[in-house]
């Protein structure tokens, strides 16, 4: 763990189900969390921050329910990416190269 976080980082995942929380969701943080972030608008429309988790969550319901489901999957980590390395400043020219 202590090299894993010994950089900034952006995660995201899936859980399907954990104490505190009542249902399957989608999540991603970033570590050190920047200023801002918690606050800060992510997609797709009805992501929530949740201070108990420091994190941002999408309810796999909404998801499910959804047209385009797998764009939404994509969407939301791309999202909370872009708004963690802005707001810390992580160099995306360097991050991102293809």
């Amino acid at each position: 763990m202590r090299e894993a976080y010994s950089h900034e980082v952006a995660s995201a995942g899936f859980w399907p189900g954990t104490a505190g929380l009542s249902e399957p969701v989608f999540y991603a943080y970033a570590y050190p969390e920047p200023a801002g972030f918690a606050q800060a608008a992510v997609a797709p429309t009805g992501v929530t921050h949740n201070r108990a988790f420091g994190e941002f969550l999408l309810l796999y319901e909404a998801v499910r329910q959804a047209a385009a489901s797998d764009g939404l999957v994509l969407e939301f980590p791309q999202s909370t990416y872009r708004v963690a390395a802005d707001l810390g400043r992580w160099g995306r020219g360097q991050l991102e190269r293809v």
